[in-house]
């Protein structure tokens, strides 16, 4: 079939088998344009399908030649139906591990589950004995407990005071005003609830205690802290919140791993296009912006760019280097005050008729399209196209 890309607000609700798999063999290159990465050799990645979490899989296995076990929930395709990005990543990922004679199995379901946590500890026990690093990627808008069975929905918004400032719609360019209301209590218990730290600690307490995690293993969550622009609805908002218990989380699940002379952290990255956060109003905006400083100072990165730095530079560095709260920074760019400077100079002057010279809306456009497999360079969308692309290890 001859696949379009259909947005619905702030997804796409097709993706390109092709252009997935050409993403992935990008990253896969970079990687090893780098050089050899001495981390880890056997991994975890818990929402390993797209934007860090995918990251973070090919960081491990095309910079250490790891062992690489991946999470997620991802659609797969049926004829005349596109799969979910994730899921076209996976399956690229994975034939492209194989090809290099690299262990890779996936695990398609809710890792918020019992059932998906005892799955994959049996198929570490059964082919890796043990790992040394597990990455917590998840990013999802609802988690059903698994203790309690009720079902909790996150929400993007200010505490306290109505939030008023201005947006962009990255598909028409137009900056227009957007207000949103103050959060409840509950609102800010079930955004914990999703985002918080409680499902990180419940995999790494279920892998300790089946005696899957090896001596000297290191788990990583990603966060983000962001500028004064945005910290309204992020850092202050709801998601801030959650943001506060997954850090604060990292020393909880320190403290559990003494005895194996484990470690958690949290890495702070840098804000980039993914599903994730063109759905937070004033970040579409904030990034086109951001994205048009940093390149002219030559200091942008992408999700597999950053994520090498984290490795190479910060969690398997001589000493890892963190922040006075125990924090891994690589969100150090984008917070440079010169940056930030210039990213303030312009918030000021956007409007729909000034971003396109001032700010980087087409990056970031191309960039949403990235992600579902659109405007990729060297894929020819005029092709037809196979729709329905298996994963190797789930099918």
């Amino acid at each position: 079939m001859i696949i379009e890309p259909r947005t619905r607000g702030f997804i796409c609700i097709t993706s390109h088998p092709t252009g997935c798999a050409q993403n992935v063999k990008n990253q896969i290159n970079y990687i090893q344009s780098k050089g050899k990465i001495e981390g880890a050799k056997k991994v975890l990645v818990i929402g390993a399908s797209t934007g860090f979490g995918l990251a973070s899989r090919i960081t491990s296995a095309f910079g250490s030649d790891a062992a690489t076990i991946g999470v997620f929930f991802e659609k797969p395709p049926a004829k005349g139906k596109t799969a979910s990005a994730g899921w076209y990543n996976s399956a690229a990922f994975e034939k492209e591990a194989n090809h290099a004679g690299l262990y890779a199995k996936s695990i398609n379901g809710d890792a918020f589950s019992n059932e998906i946590k005892e799955e994959t500890i049996q198929l570490i026990k059964e082919d890796l004995e043990q790992i040394d690093l597990v990455i917590y990627s998840l990013a999802s808008p609802a988690r059903t407990h698994p203790e309690t069975g009720i079902r909790h929905k996150s929400t993007l918004k200010p505490i306290g005071n109505t939030f008023t400032d201005k947006t962009v719609d990255f598909h028409t360019g137009v900056v227009k005003p957007v207000s949103i209301d103050p959060c409840s209590d509950e609102d800010i218990a079930n955004t914990i609830a999703v985002m918080g730290g409680e499902d990180w600690k419940m995999w790494i307490t279920k892998l300790k205690n089946a005696g899957v995690l090896a001596t000297n293993f290191k788990t990583v969550a990603y966060s983000y802290i962001g500028p004064e622009i945005t910290e309204a609805v992020y850092r202050k908002g709801t998601i801030g919140m959650a943001k506060n218990d997954l850090e604060k989380t990292a020393f909880e699940i320190s403290d559990t791993l003494k005895n194996i002379d484990g470690q958690a952290f949290v890495s702070v990255n840098k804000a980039l296009v993914t599903q994730s956060s063109s759905a937070i109003p004033v970040i579409p905006l904030y990034i086109s912006l951001l994205y048009k400083v940093m390149k002219e100072n030559n200091v942008h990165e992408g999700c597999i760019e950053q994520i090498q730095r984290l490795y190479a530079d910060r969690l398997f560095a001589s000493e890892t280097l963190t922040d006075t709260e125990g924090r891994i920074r690589v969100d150090d760019w984008e917070m440079r005050a010169d940056i930030q400077d210039e990213v303030s100079k312009l918030w000021k002057a956007a409007d729909t008729d000034s971003l396109s010279q001032i700010g980087d809306l087409e990056g970031y456009r191309n960039d949403f399209f990235n992600l579902f497999g659109f405007k990729v360079d060297g894929v020819n969308y005029e092709e037809d196209t196979e729709e329905v692309v298996l994963i190797p290890s789930i099918s």
